[in-house]
């Protein structure tokens, strides 16, 4: 209560302005990634044509994959700029670069139109935007942290809270398109609509964040030329303990976004009830993670990452039984609404819990490549790896225990961050 007395209107009013624009661009990298995964059966179709189905979606999560595979150079190159120029300098390009990647995806010419050459368009489109996402979110949260006066868990998880926004924009694109779509309208044009929306987000949001005053925390504090040589060489164990640690918060976003495909593909549920799932998730996503960020702030982000990752193990192989044994709609969105609520509670702490494990001046270089390593090799694959198995084994309960997997190893980088590194 005294700490919340010294905090000045003005301040407040910085850290009201500081979540916005960090959200607009946490909503524009999730929006064009999640209508990417949800349109992956029309887009496999409209730049895989040659392939049957499922080569064609293992093409589709290959190219969504290898973005991923940039993502963390992309965290080395603005991480690194962000602690030497500046957070307000770094938001602004990544944001256009983002915008840059999304443009591209809207207006790539098909198969149809220019042959083998409309899959390497939509290659450099997922390449620019893995990118630039690659610096967005070491960048924004670094600068929610520096500039939120108290309860920075419960400011920092406004980041996550966006990507649930859009979430359910997303999936209420692909439920409204593949509803009052037909099918040949959808394949054709309709896919693109949702990439033209997202790119409506950009303006508004590099208006903002050419607003924004760079926090007092980097201005006043020491600075390094060279973040990334002292992250690899002095903080390499919190780097691996961190990386760890997004297991479950990026494996849950995945799976929900596999969700649609996998329902379509092998339970024979319309798309239309997978979509009204991530609608859900979404919904509980967005509500959800800023009350899991006061709970952060008054226990301790990492206590209450461990109690969610603990129920992702042991609620993983029954809710993909469940939903295998007894297809429906009901079940289907219970199903993703969980994942849902398991992600809000793993995934809100995260950033607050993050961003304590690095000193100032290499903050935003430790969150973006810390984050973007996890990511990449626990989350980005998880689509492409996931149609895999189900192809290899043939079991469709294939995907709990790769969820159950990626748990564990989330668990063990949180003994780490609690044991080692002191982290509440």
């Amino acid at each position: 209560m005294a700490e919340a007395t010294t905090v000045t209107p003005q301040q407040l009013a910085a850290a009201k302005k500081a979540v916005v624009s960090s959200s607009i661009g946490a909503a524009l990298e999730w929006f064009d990634i999640i209508v990417y995964a949800t349109f992956a059966v029309v887009i496999a179709k409209n730049f895989f044509p040659e392939s049957d189905g499922t080569v064609g979606l293992i093409l589709t999560f290959a190219t969504f994959a290898i973005s991923y595979l940039v993502r963390p150079l992309g965290g080395m190159v603005l991480g690194s700029f962000a602690d030497r120029k500046g957070r307000k300098n770094a938001l602004t390009l990544t944001l256009l670069l983002m915008m840059v990647g999304t443009l591209i995806m809207a207006v790539a010419p098909t198969y149809a139109t220019v042959g083998v050459w409309g899959s390497v368009i939509i290659l450099v489109s997922r390449l620019v935007q893995g990118f630039s996402a690659g610096g967005e979110f070491g960048t924004a949260t670094a600068f929610l942290i520096e500039t939120a006066p108290h309860k920075k868990a419960f400011y920092a998880s406004w980041q996550v809270a966006a990507q649930g926004a859009s979430m359910l924009l997303a999936s209420a694109f692909g439920y409204g398109l593949t509803q009052w779509l037909s099918e040949e309208a959808l394949y054709s044009w309709g896919w693109r609509v949702p990439f033209f929306v997202g790119l409506l987000i950009g303006p508004v949001g590099l208006y903002i964040r050419a607003k924004l005053d760079e926090t007092e925390e980097f201005i006043n504090g020491e600075k390094t030329k060279t973040p990334l040589k002292d992250l690899f060489v002095n903080h390499y164990g919190r780097l691996l303990a961190g990386s760890a640690v997004i297991g479950v918060a990026t494996i849950s976003v995945y799976m929900i976004l596999y969700m649609p495909t996998f329902a379509v593909k092998n339970l024979g549920i319309p798309a239309t009830a997978a979509f009204l799932g991530g609608i859900v998730a979404g919904l509980v996503t967005l509500v959800g993670v800023p009350f899991v960020g006061h709970l952060a702030d008054r226990f301790g982000p990492a206590r209450i990452m461990t109690y969610a990752a603990v129920g992702a193990l042991l609620l993983a192989w029954p809710l993909f039984k469940l939903m295998v044994t007894a297809p429906s709609v009901p079940v289907l969105v219970i199903v993703i609404g969980l994942l849902g609520v398991i992600m809000a509670f793993y995934f809100g702490p995260l950033p607050a819990l993050l961003s304590a494990l690095f000193p100032a001046a290499i903050r935003g270089t430790g969150l973006a490549v810390t984050y973007n390593v996890g990511v990449t090799l626990l989350g980005g694959i998880a689509p492409l790896v996931l149609t895999w198995l189900l192809s290899v084994t043939g079991s469709l309960n294939a995907p709990s225990f790769y969820y159950m997997a990626i748990a564990v190893i989330s668990l063990v980088g949180l003994y780490f961050v609690r044991k080692r590194y002191n982290q509440p």
